[in-house]
């Protein structure tokens, strides 16, 4: 396998668009499903330990705030590590911290251990392995960038539909103590694909002056917040928190809303499965036309489109008044959520690019923590104060419409589009075909004499013989001018001829 790289972003080679970057794929695939799943998988042992320690509904829904809390706001310390040791180490630790945490809760006698082991240490382990997959992930995919985003993001359904089925099963079985200490083996996965994000490593040969010009690299940042100098990024962000405000309230709402008119439970349950289902397929749909030719420029509006389109799916679904018309809200839900999970991070990295993405994801998560943090919970309140959800999915969908308005108007306004330049790994790219093509161009003789190697020493030798020797020519051409006149006869003024002397 070779030695350990540290993966730094600069390392000037280009992703290969494919090969081993389908194994790293796969990994982020698994890893998006574990982040985004589990925290609302873990809710249903909520009952198991309502009954244990005798609290309430909203003390375990702690578990899983605290655990999204982690997800996101840990950003930035992550951000420092990968820059640090790269992405395979601290995702392996990641994977153990995330396994340790739930093992450890298996054995909680209170409800603050859980907060602790679940919240605190998975939550962690959890964001030591989301953020470095999307980093290495960015770096393996250039061209198809877009695509493998939109595959990625469909990890987080899919283990949704996986894993919440699961936990039933083990709670059933086994009890909490039990699914957490097998959930926990399962999260050890992780680890695996931690191991699969293979560093990309610069190559071998290149020329004397690439080497020189590479020997004296600047030591990279921990954490680059020379990122919000960049317009984007900023009007990214702002408007990133404010989505998120309203974009993760009517998933936990929609259930409730359906048991208030009057529909069972397991029917009001199936319409989170409806949800899942169309997000599965949207995710990946939405990557393939975000790469195409004439949409990838300008990727930003369709982000911005998607934003709007789920906005407004929440303003039309409050006036819902039957189960039918639910469904149709979660169809068109799931399409537009599918839509902004896939397209989120793709914007992310167009706007600051490879090298400072992993500084710019940590300082994103960590402004989305807390909209995150505030958005759920004040629409709970909401909900208390008026015991009406129609005015819940209308504050939803009007930050949501809010934030896809400041990211279109804002881009529209101070964002003018620049002609794409060739990245630095693929001008690095072009110089080593530059100089490959010089050592098939010399002539074997060259290469024997030189050992094999560019000579610049060689031109410069060759270049000061053929001045001597055209130097010679023009001496020669002299002598012989001067001899031809020397030889000539030379008339007197008094008319006597003068026959040249003899050279002998």
């Amino acid at each position: 396998m070779g030695g350990a790289v540290v993966d730094t972003g600069n390392s000037g080679v280009k992703a290969p668009d494919g090969g081993w970057g389908w194994a790293v794929l796969f990994g982020c695939f698994i890893i998006t499903g574990f982040s985004y799943a589990f925290p609302k998988a873990v809710s249903v042992f909520f009952k198991e330990l309502i009954r244990e320690f005798g609290v309430g509904y909203s003390d375990c829904a702690w578990i899983s705030s605290i655990l999204l809390a982690m997800l996101y706001g840990s950003g930035p310390l992550c951000s420092i590590l990968v820059n640090r040791f790269g992405c395979r180490p601290v995702m392996m630790v990641g994977g153990l911290f995330a396994s340790l945490g739930m093992i450890m809760a298996s054995f909680a006698t209170s409800i603050i251990h859980i907060y602790l082991c679940v919240g605190v240490i998975t939550g962690l382990g959890l964001s030591l392995n989301f953020q470095p997959s999307l980093i290495m992930l960015n770096r393996y995919f250039s061209v198809k960038r877009p695509l493998a985003n939109g595959l990625a993001a469909a990890g987080s359904p899919v283990a949704l539909c996986c894993l919440s089925p699961l936990g039933q099963i083990l709670q059933y079985n086994y009890g909490w103590r039990g699914g957490f200490l097998i959930l926990g083996g399962i999260l050890l996965n992780c680890c695996a694909c931690g191991a699969l994000m293979r560093p990309l490593k610069a190559p071998k040969k290149t020329s004397e002056v690439d080497e020189k010009e590479t020997k004296p690299k600047p030591k990279a940042k921990l954490l680059d917040f020379t990122v919000f100098k960049d317009c984007g990024f900023v009007i990214y962000t702002v408007a990133a928190a404010i989505m998120v405000l309203g974009l993760f309230v009517p998933p936990v709402f929609v259930v409730s809303y359906a048991k208030e008119l009057g529909n069972e439970d397991t029917k009001s349950a199936l319409l989170l499965t409806i949800l899942g289902f169309i997000d599965i397929f949207a995710r990946p749909t939405c990557g393939i036309i975000a790469g195409l030719k004439w949409v990838r420029p300008r990727c930003v509006y369709l982000f911005s489109f998607a934003m709007l389109f789920n906005g407004v799916t929440d303003l039309v679904g409050s006036m819902a008044k039957d189960y039918a018309s639910l469904v149709v809200f979660c169809i068109f839900f799931g399409i537009s959520y599918g839509m902004v999970g896939a397209l989120q991070f793709e914007v992310l990295m167009a706007i600051v690019g490879t090298e400072k993405f992993s500084s710019a994801i940590g300082l994103v998560l960590l402004v989305e923590a807390v909209a995150v943090l505030v958005g759920p919970p004040g629409a709970g309140r909401l909900l208390d104060a008026t015991k009406n959800y129609m005015y819940v999915f209308l504050l939803a969908g009007c930050e949501v419409v809010l934030s896809a308005l400041v990211l279109f108007i804002c881009n529209f306004l101070f964002i003018k589009m620049k002609p794409q330049e060739p990245d630095p790994p693929a001008k690095m790219e072009m110089a080593i075909t530059e100089t490959e093509m010089e050592e098939l161009n010399k002539s074997p003789k060259d290469d024997q004499d030189n050992g094999g190697g560019a000579s610049e020493n060689g031109k410069k030798a060759a270049e000061p013989e053929a001045t001597t020797k055209s130097d010679d020519k023009k001496v020669v051409e002299l002598d012989s001018i001067e001899l031809e006149n020397a030889s000539k006869a030379v008339t007197e003024p008094n008319g006597v001829v003068v026959e040249p002397e003899s050279s002998l």
